[in-house]
């Protein structure tokens, strides 16, 4: 069996929803998508992916910015706030603070047009590999309940707790960071072994915004923190005893 072959079999069954009005563009992604085993459902505008999404949970979307009803950022928001799936921003605009507010909104990653079909298929699998999608997590595991400063996670259902009770809940990027601390602490991490990647851009503004993400609910004062501290030249370092 090729390797081609192998990525195939893990891909298969996972629902990837392509957002795109350019019908050219989204026949690309499909055939891409669909030689690597995954199964696709297109959408042309922002209110036909919500009422899709009704039929049929997507494991990730793919969303284009320049949508004809709705603006990009605002698809990208609501999908983080209301479903549980990978988010990659595909986007023509070159302004590299769109692609930055996209990845504060919530989404895991972003590639620009054009794009090339390796790094696109290898993006889409980078992300569902982050968010445990890819391999498929089992849903008769016991549940699993992370304590730390005062914090309690709970890693099956995203659901973080202040000492005060407060809840309030991660988005998928934000807890997949989170559960790599949680699994390595007081360990300096690279930039590579957070984002689950063997080689990261040193331009690329990811991993900062969602460390930035998570500082915002986790320290006290997220402009120094004493939690998520960055070691500069080598990484980050969870600063905490987990139980």
């Amino acid at each position: 069996m090729s390797p081609a072959d192998l990525l195939a079999g893990e891909s298969r069954g996972k629902c990837v929803y392509i957002v795109e009005d350019d019908a050219a563009v989204a026949k690309v992604i499909r055939m891409i998508l669909h030689d690597f085993g995954f199964e696709t459902v297109e959408c042309g505008t922002g209110s036909e992916l919500f009422r899709q999404i009704g039929c049929r949970a997507p494991d990730l979307c793919i969303v284009d910015l320049g949508l004809p009803d709705m603006d990009g950022m605002d698809v990208v928001r609501q999908l983080q706030a209301k479903h549980d799936c990978g988010i990659l921003i595909l986007t023509g605009r070159g302004y590299v603070g769109d692609r930055i507010l996209g990845l504060e909104l919530g989404a895991d990653d972003y590639v620009a047009k054009p794009f090339d079909p390796r790094e696109l298929v290898a993006r889409v699998r980078s992300i569902l590999r982050r968010t445990g999608n890819l391999c498929g997590i089992d849903p008769g595991s016991k549940s699993h309940i992370a304590q730390f400063s005062g914090w309690r996670f709970n890693m099956d259902n995203h659901m973080l707790t202040a000492k005060d009770g407060q809840e309030s809940n991660l988005s998928t990027a934000e807890a997949q960071l989170l559960k790599v601390f949680l699994a390595r602490p007081n360990r300096i991490l690279t930039r590579e072994q957070l984002l689950n990647e063997r080689d990261v851009s040193p331009y690329d503004r990811s991993i900062d915004v969602r460390i930035s993400r998570l500082r915002r609910k986790l320290e006290v004062d997220p402009q120094n923190p004493k939690l998520i501290r960055t070691v500069y030249g080598a990484g980050y370092l969870f600063s905490t005893k987990v139980s």
